[in-house]
Parts: C-alpha cells; structure tokens; sequence
C-alpha cells in the first residue's frame, strides 16, 4: 500500500484518494490514515463489491466527475491513469476498463479461461465488445455511479455493474494495460465465484 500511495501522488492529490479497507488484520488503514488519503473501514470482510459500493457511495459525496478503481495489490499500475482518461476524452465511453493481455503474461490458465469465458458471455449479454471483463481496473463518469447501485458482495459484482451500466444505456470501452501478475494468492474462490457469477449473469437489469 505504501507504494502503491507514492506512486498514486505523481497523478492525483492524496486528498481525491478513497481507501477502503475491507477487514484487513494489518496497519493499512492506519498507515493510510499518514497520507492525507480519505479512509473508509469495514470491521469485517465484506467482500469486493461491499468495497466497491462504499468507495462509490464516498465518491458521490465529492463533485468530481470521475472516479477510477483499482486494487491494492500494485496489479493495476497508476502510471495507466493518463491513458484511460484519455481514451474516454476521445470517446466519449461511459465507463473505460483497463484491459490485460492474457497469454504469456504469467496469469494462471484457470483464470485465463475464466476471464475470456466470462467476457465473452458479458460482451453478447449487454451488445457491447467487452475483452476483460474481470479487470478491476476502471475509469467511470458520476452519472453512471449515481445510477447503478450493487447488490452482490463478491467479485460478481464487478459483473453486475457492467451488466447494470449497460442496461441503462451506457457505453462501455476499453484501454490496453500492462498485465501484472506475480505470486499474489488470491481470495477468489473458482466455483463459488463461477456459480455467483452465472445468477449475476442471468438476472435481469434495467
């Protein structure tokens, strides 16, 4: 987090900086707290789209006009932020997701497979070429977090909310980024998440 801090400070103001800290066990939110970041604390683990739902409620409480997310564990590289919002000035998307190249980059295979099956599925669901669907990494206008509210607490929700934004009409674009994937163990659990995902993916949103 320390890093990812530094380097977030080359591009925005610490104090345009929203952490949610999902129930972690370690000093993150006090280290946090140091850097002039806005803190937002979970008591407990909530899950990715808890976080995500809170950080948005924290956003509409500002007047910017975008927000970006990313995850803390240096995966999505800050040096990246110029490049999405220069994609959505020349589009004009709603919503811009970092997309990564997935072959002969180190990710797994099971989550290779995973993430084209999911967007795939995702770009025929809302009509719109979707090519990473999981990527956590986005760039997305207020009025598309004014209308869209999340109900799923887990990494479905990332789902939900392009399945969501779409339904209402909103663009959904994307720009390339750098694909980092070291030795993190991740806390996606593969059926249960699969499973949560084909509801999410079934439902139907408006």
């Amino acid at each position: 987090m320390r890093e990812l801090l530094a380097r977030l400070a080359q591009f925005v103001d610490p104090q345009q900086v929203i952490v949610v800290d999902d129930g972690s066990v370690d000093d993150t939110a006090e280290l946090c707290s140091t850097k002039g970041v806005r803190v937002f604390r979970h008591r407990r683990n909530l899950g990715k789209g808890k976080a995500l739902q809170t950080g948005f409620d924290a956003f509409l409480q500002t007047k910017f006009a975008f927000v970006a997310t990313m995850d803390a564990d240096l995966q999505h590289a800050p040096e990246h932020l110029p490049a999405f919002a220069d994609v959505q000035s020349v589009t004009d998307a709603d919503v811009v997701i970092g997309t990564r190249r997935m072959m002969g980059t180190g990710m797994p295979l099971h989550r290779i497979l995973s993430n084209t099956i999911t967007s795939r599925l995702v770009s025929v669901r809302t009509g719109m070429s979707i090519r990473d669907s999981q990527s956590g990494y986005r760039y997305i206008k207020r009025r598309v977090i004014e209308a869209v509210s999340l109900q799923s607490s887990g990494f479905e929700a990332e789902t939900e909310f392009l399945l969501k934004a779409a339904g209402k009409g909103f663009v959904i674009g994307g720009v390339p980024i750098e694909t980092i994937y070291a030795k993190e163990k991740s806390s996606m659990k593969n059926w249960e998440t699969t499973v949560k995902f084909v509801k999410v993916l079934l439902q139907e949103y408006s």
